[in-house]
């Protein structure tokens, strides 16, 4: 057999109504420790991102390699996204603690080999094996927590883990920088050691299995292979296309050609396997419940709003509104612990009432509400505006961040790895796909709004050469650039100053209206999310609010005072 073998018939039909499947129950102190196990976990894999992004400016500067600058992160990018769906398959098939300690040990070693790296390449290929690692972290984490508790009981611990997301955005700018200007780059990477193998000790000793017995199972290696070739190609065709290589050039063209054809035998592939009553990575069935579906749409849309909003609002805050580098990286803050305090209490809300259907557009409207705020951001703007802007944002985005994994895995409970790494390799792909979008999306807008901005008598007085220089608005982002091009125009006295206030004003427009259109394409993509989460079908979540000999998000505190500091090591 060339896939997953399991006796036929082994798997359920799936379907929209509730199964009659119930979690297993654990102790107190197993449900505690495990879930402290996760946060530090996600934590770990989610700070990693946030600092090593701000060390970058240093490392490229020691290893020499500002033209491998970006594949530091394609690397990890590439390998953390498309090994997502096995490790979920694997998670179901040979247990949750295997695969979650398998991939927390590759991560760390990944770390450990990043921290030592002496050259560009070096660094390159151990972030790779760094995100080979990180793929299994946090749909294995999500997936745990389906796990320990009844559907109705994951919506106060969801809100939890989704509110690491944002702490670790807020933490990541300050402790990386803090890391780079006190000691060396090098501990941007060992840093993960210490927190992973306190995590690693709690997980190896005190995690129960969590696995379900499996008739029999073979990995389905072809189905792993065609992934990998469908799945890596287009991940490169969206980084790289409309910025080093143009949409249309034959290298752009013949990646997406290439993986369209492996995707597609992927899932004809899969769909052989279910057909035979096999186990593929991705089962082809999971399409046919409506709550999967519409959950991976929602989600798809929805990640790509977040991000172009995310992704671009720096860029606004240091270009236009002249907000300086060094306060940028904690620019998010307000819409990370908007997001944190939100995804909080919508947990709460689900695990209340039992439904979650209108968390989910009750999110989407305050979201929608958010971006239009963003949409009307302008030149004038000040800092209260984007604060507020984003703040709103925030709120919206946390009551939908883990609505839709609850609703999937109260439907699919004998597939929860499977089905929740397939909600986050979809969004990956979501995110990845919205940059290279909405970067071209600026881009385009941008050149022909700066020329329209710029008056009639500079475009005769000022030399061509000059004007299409600045076609590129990276003087905004540079003070020192700036002060010699003032400096330069100085010498003609106050009317050079004038010019130059002029030039600058409409760099500072064509880039407003640039990020102006990946707003609106942010606040349409919302809207489609909403109508798309309106045929959301609402199945009552599982289990009640309370439990015997079970850990509750409310005991948290009280229950970790009262352990041992010498069974976290």
């Amino acid at each position: 057999m060339d896939g997953i073998a399991v006796e036929r018939n082994a798997t359920p039909p799936l379907s929209a109504e509730t199964p009659n499947v119930d979690q297993p129950r654990y102790t107190q102190r197993e449900t505690l420790l495990t879930m402290l196990g996760v946060l530090l976990v996600m934590l770990l894999a989610s700070l990693d991102q946030t600092i090593v992004s701000t060390a970058m400016p240093h490392i490229i500067s020691e290893l020499q390699g500002f033209d491998r600058y970006t594949w530091v992160t394609t690397a990890y990018m590439l390998t953390s996204t498309v090994m997502v769906p096995i490790y979920g398959k694997l998670s179901d098939l040979f247990g949750r603690k295997s695969i979650f300690l398998i991939g927390v040990s590759v991560f760390l070693f990944g770390s450990a080999l990043s921290g030592a790296a002496q050259t560009m390449n070096q660094l390159i290929a151990f972030r790779a094996l760094q995100g080979l690692g990180a793929a299994a972290l946090l749909p294995i984490a999500i997936a745990v927590v389906g796990d320990l508790f009844t559907p109705r009981e994951r919506g106060k611990w969801q809100g939890v883990t989704t509110a690491v997301f944002g702490l670790s955005s807020i933490l990541g700018p300050a402790v990386g920088g803090w890391i780079t200007e006190n000691t060396t780059w090098r501990w941007v990477f060992y840093v993960n050691l210490p927190i992973g193998l306190i995590a690693l000790g709690v997980l190896i000793f005190l995690m129960p299995t969590l696995h379900r017995k499996v008739a029999k199972t073979k990995i389905d290696y072809i189905g792993a292979v065609l992934l990998v070739l469908g799945t890596v190609p287009m991940l490169l065709g969206f980084t790289w296309a409309g910025g080093d290589l143009p949409w249309l050039s034959v290298q752009i063209i013949g990646l997406f050609s290439f993986a369209l054809v492996a995707l597609v035998g992927f899932f004809i592939y899969e769909i052989r396997l279910a057909h035979r009553g096999e186990q593929p990575i991705i089962d082809p069935r999971l399409f046919k419940n409506s709550i999967f579906s519409i959950s991976i749409l929602v989600t798809m849309i929805t990640n790509m709003g977040m991000f172009g909003s995310i992704f671009f609002l720096p860029l606004f805050a240091q270009g236009v509104m002249g907000v300086s580098a060094t306060n940028s990286g904690l620019l998010l803050s307000p819409m990370m612990i908007a997001l944190m305090i939100s995804s909080v209490i919508s947990g709460q809300l689900i695990s209340r009432f039992g439904k979650y259907k209108w968390v989910a557009i009750v999110g989407l409207l305050i979201t929608i509400a958010g971006m239009y705020l963003l949409y009307r951001l302008n030149v004038h703007s000040a800092n209260l505006d984007l604060s507020v802007a984003m703040i709103v944002v925030g709120l919206g985005l946390g009551f939908g961040m883990s609505t839709y994994t609850i609703a999937v895995q109260n439907v699919m409970p004998d597939k929860i790895g499977e089905s929740t790494s397939a909600l986050t390799f979809f969004r990956s792909i979501g995110s990845t796909v919205a940059l290279a979008a909405m970067g071209s999306l600026m881009s385009s807008a941008y050149v022909p709004a700066f020329h329209n901005a710029l008056p009639a008598n500079l475009k005769l007085m000022l030399p061509a050469k000059l004007i299409s220089a600045l076609d590129n608005p990276n003087i905004l982002l540079s003070p020192d650039a700036q002060k010699q091009m003032l400096q330069q125009f100085s010498k003609y006295g106050p009317q050079g100053k004038v010019i130059y206030s002029q030039l600058i004003e409409a760099v500072k427009v064509g880039l407003t209206q640039g990020i102006h259109n990946v707003f609106i394409l942010s606040l349409v993509l919302m809207v489609i999310g909403l109508v798309a989460a309106l045929f959301l079908k609402e199945v009552p979540l599982r289990g009640s609010m309370t439990r015997k000999k079970t850990q509750t998000v409310d005991d948290l505190t009280t229950e970790v005072e009262s352990v041992s500091p010498a069974m976290l090591h």
